[in-house]
């Protein structure tokens, strides 16, 4: 009765997040195109894939969010709160609509380079010192990081967070008999810590770590995860995980690989292989590619056109069962939910 009731609590505050982000997408839609986008942005080639309706897009929608409110009902883990008070709410939508006259000046120009000026910028790899989405700031300020979970949930109809938390599912499987106080997690490029706030909800036991390069977006995880047990951030690179060899059990990541080049992706495959023990699980989210969907290909053609997403035309027809079956991970199940596809691997031995 417990997880019926908390079913229906957590898939009625889902249907109140899809009506407010339903409207945001649509306001910034309208704001996009009166503040001249359309007119004055280099032409997008026609895709040669088909792109879904908008019938198309909100039925997949309401799925993946009943996905969502099922895993409650199952008891994989409890209903979860993902929206700030709404005086900060507030503050942020403010915030994100007064940004985007700048932004947008940007994709008409072209320029992804604001994250250039950060003061920690030349410690950082290249790929990673620029605006992704024409996003300003980058991954690199206060601003970016207290923005940023609002303007992924507005661009995704307010489905990310039912996304991100598919991969509970198969951490709930490996779980299932495991004592969670003896159980070691990383996640990796953690950013605002939304995926490690819900492990922590869902395990409040397990030892958690979330690794990333930008100590603006560690700051607003620190932030998410007020009140709860303590997470393990690390500043860090995922080419060069600083943990020893198979010491974590479970191993994350969410919307990394397509932000990185063809060798970074390969590089930290193979760090996230080793310091996984033998058996143990990885757990994988990331955009569709090509195929994953068929119906959606032409959807996936336009997205780096419309956003500054430099590898992700590569991303998208990456062979990543090669990658990841090259480092030992070896594959135990793959779905798509939405936008987004998962792939669960074990590391062998």
């Amino acid at each position: 009765m417990a997880h019926t009731i908390g079913m229906a609590a957590h898939a009625g505050a889902q249907a109140v997040r899809l009506g407010l982000y339903l409207g945001l997408n649509r306001i910034v839609g309208w704001r996009t195109s009166a503040l001249g986008l359309e007119k004055t942005q280099a032409p997008v080639e026609t895709p040669r894939g088909p792109v879904p309706s908008q019938a198309d897009l909100l039925r997949d929608l309401v799925s993946v969010l009943m996905q969502d409110a099922a895993a409650v009902r199952d008891g994989l883990y409890p209903p979860m709160a993902d929206e700030p008070s709404l005086p900060v709410q507030l503050a942020r939508i403010r915030d994100m609509l007064a940004d985007l006259p700048s932004t947008v000046a940007r994709r008409n120009d072209r320029d992804a380079s604001t994250a250039r000026a950060s003061a920690n910028a030349d410690a950082l790899p290249d790929y990673f010192v620029q605006d992704f989405h024409f996003q300003t700031d980058g991954y690199l300020s206060d601003r970016s990081a207290r923005l940023y979970d609002l303007q992924v949930e507005t661009l995704f109809y307010g489905a990310a967070g039912a996304m991100r938390r598919q991969g509970l599912r198969p951490i709930a499987a490996y779980m299932h008999g495991r004592d969670q106080r003896g159980i070691n997690l990383l996640d990796v490029a953690c950013g605002t810590g939304r995926l490690l706030r819900a492990i922590r909800l869902a395990y409040p036991a397990m030892k958690l770590a979330g690794l990333d390069l930008s100590h603006a977006y560690l700051n607003e995880a620190r932030r998410h995860m007020s009140g709860l047990r303590s997470v393990d951030f690390m500043a860090a690179n995922a080419e060069t995980i600083p943990l020893p060899n198979a010491s974590q059990d479970i191993v994350t990541t969410v919307f990394l690989f397509h932000e990185l080049p063809p060798e970074i992706r390969r590089r930290v495959a193979a760090e996230m292989a080793r310091v996984l023990k033998p058996g143990g699980l990885l757990v994988f989210i990331d955009s569709l590619q090509m195929g994953d969907r068929p119906a959606y290909d032409g959807l996936l053609e336009m997205f780096p056109a419309r956003f500054h997403e430099p590898y992700y035309r590569h991303y998208a027809i990456d062979d990543l069962d090669s990658v990841f079956s090259d480092v030992g991970l070896e594959a135990t199940e793959q779905s798509t939910a939405f936008l987004s596809k998962m792939m669960v691997r074990r590391k062998a031995g």
